[in-house]
């Protein structure tokens, strides 16, 4: 295709075909008719289910207080085609070919979009009452479990492991979540940052074991490394996820250290024609000089307008925003901005023993992260200040009571 075609949205003609039915793939769809795009678009989709949003699971819809979670996005009016409940097996770059189950599906220009999927438990799998929380069929699979106010271990302190604990203690359900590491969030925050949090397990009723590894799963329990046993009418595994991209062994796409696919600042693939977007794909930051790896839901939503624009055939900006999650835990709001790895200083602003407080990193200065826990304020000021780079007073930033934006040296 000539890139004077491209200019004019596409032919109607031109063959868009996006892997994976998640956010990422969805909002890829949206952002192409919005930008628009004439041709076709086709969403292909591992499960059976109207394409949903996944946040809720470990919140509403576990708790019984949603169905679902489904997108609202009107598919036929946008004219987008889904095939749904059909497992992707491969892809052939040089045919232009997408090989599924149903068949070979051809496409013009191939957005990947799988999202990342639980990493198993060595040795729990396929025992019964071990469960992830992932999909929706696995929500709806926990939520009896939670009804019964079953015993349950929670394998894994980290924000997943965090949300389903909130959510069974809310339900009544005795919990211990034992941890392989010293302190929740041992691979994502530093010690100083996640200490207060440990009391978070207690305040909720639920008991937190660090330093506890898993030796093996038994009907009915748990057993620990150093021997003892932990009662378990149910087990749930959180303790990460990685890329969904094994299905492109052999394709020619390059995979990273951590099995994502490579992309540009672009989110083109190594392939001609092939994209990627959301938690199966790294892309190098400018912003932090280094590649990222981002698993959240405002990275799958982001990243879709610079891939539509590239297939549209527009000059989209470098993809380089500033990740920002959040997570609702033992009551608590907490928000995360940025990627504080590449900071030199560390400031608070509160005390970490209160309800609500903030963690800034900073860099020469220049904030670079913040995690802010019950501060969604100090979270919408700071995502922009570091989204423009300004010098901050460190003697304003740490005083709580002051605007965060007010730190900004003028």
């Amino acid at each position: 295709m000539t890139e004077q075609t491209r200019e004019e949205g596409g032919s109607p003609g031109r063959r868009v075909v996006v892997v994976g039915a998640g956010m990422a793939g969805v909002q890829t769809a949206v952002a192409l008719r919005e930008q628009g795009f004439t041709g076709t678009v086709t969403v292909v989709g591992a499960e059976p289910h109207q394409p949903y949003d996944r946040p809720p699971l470990s919140k509403a819809v576990l708790l019984g207080k949603a169905e679902g979670s489904a997108f609202d996005v009107d598919f036929a009016a946008l004219d987008v085609g889904l095939r749904l409940g059909c497992e992707v097996l491969g892809v052939r770059p040089a045919d232009h070919e997408l090989d599924t189950e149903a068949g070979p599906v051809p496409y013009d220009d191939l957005v990947l979009a799988t999202g990342a999927e639980p990493i198993l438990l060595p040795g729990a799998e396929g025992v019964p009452g071990v469960h992830l929380l992932r999909t929706l069929d696995d929500a709806e699979r926990l939520r009896p479990v939670l009804a019964r106010q079953h015993d349950i271990v929670v394998v894994g302190a980290g924000w997943i492991g965090a949300e389903f604990a909130t959510a069974a203690r809310q339900a009544g359900c005795a919990v211990t979540v034992v941890e392989a590491a010293d302190r929740p969030l041992a691979g994502v925050l530093p010690a100083e940052v996640a200490a207060p949090m440990t009391a978070w397990y207690a305040d909720a009723g639920a008991e937190l074991r660090t330093h506890a590894r898993v030796a093996r799963v038994e009907p009915g329990e748990v057993v620990l490394a150093d021997g003892s046993r932990l009662p378990a009418g149910a087990v749930v595994v959180g303790i990460g996820a990685r890329p969904a991209t094994a299905w492109l062994a052999g394709s020619g796409v390059e995979l990273g250290a951590h099995g994502e696919v490579v992309a540009d600042d672009h989110l083109r693939t190594s392939v001609p024609d092939v994209y990627a977007v959301g938690d199966c794909a790294s892309f190098p930051s400018g912003r932090y000089g280094e590649r990222l790896l981002v698993h959240h839901w405002d990275n799958a939503l982001q990243g879709p307008r610079t891939v539509a624009a590239n297939i549209i055939g527009l000059t989209p900006a470098a993809y380089d925003p500033v990740p920002y999650f959040w997570s609702e835990q033992f009551g608590r709001f907490v928000q995360y901005a940025g990627h504080h790895t590449t900071a030199d200083r560390l400031l608070w602003r509160g005390d970490p023993l209160d309800p609500a407080w903030t963690v800034c990193w900073l860099r020469e200065d220049r904030l670079v992260a913040l995690l802010a826990v019950g501060r969604p304020r100090d979270l919408a000021q700071g995502r922009r200040l570091i989204e423009s780079a300004r010098l901050l007073d460190p003697a304003v930033l740490t005083d709580p009571a002051k605007p965060l934006k007010s730190a900004a040296v003028s």
